[in-house]
């Protein structure tokens, strides 16, 4: 891993992409998704603070556990001052997003257990199947492919189903 010398204060998006092993296209990305900051040269040029090392880092491992950027923008922001999360942030947020992790565990846990079932019957029932409609949830909603986004027909009021 490239050494950045303590005496520079400011990286290229070069050298932050090397030292926090982000490509620079995703660095470019959270920077337009507001989870990163930097300045411009008078040559048009980024230039990012050492702190947006650990802000990447944070993002990082955030995405690693299926946190979606949004989530950790809005976690970012509440930070005073917008300063570069800390092992404490690291730790209350982490805890704030257990709930919704573990969720996704037996999620993924339910269609795992299930997989198989769909691959064996070869159908794809959209009626039972617990890939595509879990507990036939979108034959409460409305009729008709549950696949299809829902389409109304022209004249017809919101409340109506697909037919």
């Amino acid at each position: 891993m490239p050494q950045i010398p303590q005496t520079l204060h400011e990286l290229t998006v070069g050298q932050l992409s090397a030292r926090s092993g982000a490509a620079v296209s995703a660095l470019h990305f959270y920077e337009a998704k507001g989870l990163i900051t930097s300045r411009r040269t008078s040559g048009n040029q980024r230039r990012y603070t050492r702190d947006a090392l650990r802000r990447v880092a944070f993002v990082r491992a955030a995405q690693r556990v299926g946190i979606p950027l949004a989530t950790i923008r809005d976690a970012l922001a509440e930070l005073p001052e917008e300063r570069t999360p800390n092992r404490d942030d690291w730790a209350r947020l982490s805890e704030a997003w257990r709930t919704e992790l573990d969720e996704r565990i037996k999620q993924l846990g339910q269609l795992r257990d299930h997989l198989t079932d769909c691959i064996g019957c070869g159908c794809l029932s959209l009626e039972s199947c617990v890939l595509s409609n879990p507990n036939d949830i979108s034959g409460e909603r409305m009729t008709g492919s549950r696949l299809m986004p829902e389409r109304r027909k022209p004249g017809s009021s919101a409340s109506e189903g697909c037919e």
